[in-house]
């Protein structure tokens, strides 16, 4: 017997502890409350608690928005070079392989034509994991191919970005030639009669949205993006001032007008199909007073 009448034999009660895979779980960037990553990929990247619109990669938005069996890839091969030969922690080169191992892709933007509920469509996705989505050589000139091709063929152009990067400084002077040089494919585009749709997910900043990421006919924007030049770090720093709650968010400027809808990633697709109705509606409008 224990002074304190207690055995004198001490037991210890060892738990198991259930390990959980990695991968099983995930937190919303947004709400940061966790949710089983298979819920959130059923729900196509979009938070279940919150609604959160997080990043999709540039095949799935495919996948997402264009009619099963009916895409066709536009200059799948096409690849970067580097023209300064930059050198820092990781060279350009380095970070292009890097980059293509992970996304499978040659370079930031997938490009090609395809029908949307029926309708035909040219469509560009910048994809956020290869380099930020940045626009380097290739990404302006697939984007450019792309729109040429529509105007070519009197086809609606839709472009989605997502890109955190901006124009790709690896590549200097280059990377910035092609903001003009898109917007001089749309322009001509605008020009022939035919639509520009541009879609704004999360993130778009920098150089694209400077360029064709900000001049679409039709304007729309996923739920709480964030779109602007500068980020709001940089633009506080710079005004010295503190910003409105939700500066640069979708819903900021849905209401200082730069957008036109704020549509939610399910209801995309449905929504893209009856914009190309009146958009083909008015092309065939404006040839029939041409003739």
């Amino acid at each position: 017997m224990s002074l304190f009448g207690k055995s004198s034999n001490t037991f210890l009660r060892v738990s198991k502890k259930k390990m959980i895979p990695d991968g099983v779980w995930m937190k919303c960037p947004d709400c940061e409350q966790p949710s089983y990553t298979k819920e959130v990929d059923a729900n196509d990247n979009v938070c279940p608690k919150c609604g959160f619109h997080m990043t999709l990669t540039a095949r799935a938005r495919v996948d997402l928005l264009i009619d099963e069996g009916t895409f066709e890839e536009m200059d799948p091969d096409m690849l970067s070079v580097d023209p300064l030969e930059f050198k820092g922690v990781k060279t350009y080169k380095d970070k292009l392989a890097a980059d293509q191992k992970l996304t499978g892709l040659k370079d930031a933007a997938l490009t090609g034509h395809g029908l949307i509920s029926g309708r035909p469509a040219v469509i560009a996705v910048t994809d956020s994991q290869f380099i930020m989505g940045s626009m380097g050589s290739v990404v302006g000139e697939k984007v450019t191919r792309a729109v040429e091709y529509a105007t070519e063929n009197k086809l609606p152009m839709i472009i989605v970005s997502g890109s955190g990067g901006g124009a790709r400084m690896y590549e200097g002077c280059i990377s910035l030639m092609q903001m003009a040089k898109t917007c001089a494919a749309l322009s001509r585009h605008g020009k022939a009669g035919l639509a520009y749709i541009s879609v704004l997910t999360n993130p778009t900043m920098g150089g694209i949205m400077a360029s064709f990421a900000g001049i679409g006919d039709i304007i729309l924007a996923e739920p709480k993006a964030l779109l602007g030049f500068a980020g709001p770090r940089v633009v506080e720093q710079t005004v010295r001032q503190k910003l409105p709650k939700g500066f640069q968010t979708s819903e900021f400027m849905m209401a200082h007008g730069l957008l036109d809808m704020i549509i939610a990633r399910k209801d995309m697709k449905s929504t893209l199909a009856r914009i190309l109705d009146h958009a083909n509606a008015g092309v065939r409008t404006t040839r029939k007073m041409r003739a």
